[in-house]
């Protein structure tokens, strides 16, 4: 019996592949399918190493080192939660071109069974993949998404030193 679980997300964009791959893999602004997150990273290659950080940037929410990156079909990378103890995940996004669109999967791999990070990927996968599309689809999150967006942005001075405390700030996490 394994210690570790899988949980695989799919979805059907109606959309260009290379939108897709550019939405989840951007730098420049904020991925608004990851939870308005910023990717922070040494280089978008194998080898190279990603940050997750809040909207501000002055939080690492999530770090991992790149395993595959195969534009625009494969990006596959570990993942672990700065607040958490938990040992990391591999986290894969796999797009298809299809008639009509792209076909996207999301799978989290050697998720630890009974985790804080197994819960937050289970819920959080479903989240991804159906904003992604909305995203992609109409260029915007789904209205629920965007209130939540809404709400940390006013909220989030506020809360974040509380959930991610010092451990957790940007100079405490550098990419190198």
């Amino acid at each position: 019996m394994s210690d570790t679980e899988r949980a695989v997300f799919k979805v059907h964009i109606r959309g260009n592949i290379q939108d897709v791959w550019n939405e989840i893999t951007k730098t420049d602004t904020l991925q608004k399918a990851m939870f308005n997150a910023r990717m922070h990273t040494n280089g978008l290659k194998k080898g190279g190493k990603i940050q997750m950080r809040s909207a501000n940037g002055k939080y690492v929410i999530v770090v991992g080192d790149i395993l595959e990156f195969d534009p625009p079909h494969r990006y596959v990378h570990t993942f672990r939660f700065t607040t958490l103890n938990d040992p990391p995940c591999k986290v894969a996004y796999d797009l298809k071109k299809v008639d009509g669109g792209v076909d996207f999967t999301l799978t989290v791999d050697d998720m630890p069974k009974g985790t804080q990070t197994a819960k937050h990927m289970t819920s959080g996968g479903k989240m991804i993949v159906d904003t992604l599309k909305a995203v992609i689809e109409t260029g915007k999150p789904a209205m629920g998404t965007r209130i939540n967006y809404a709400m940390q942005g006013l909220m989030g001075p506020l809360v974040m030193p509380f959930i991610f405390g010092k451990k957790c700030h940007s100079e405490k996490w550098p990419l190198n």
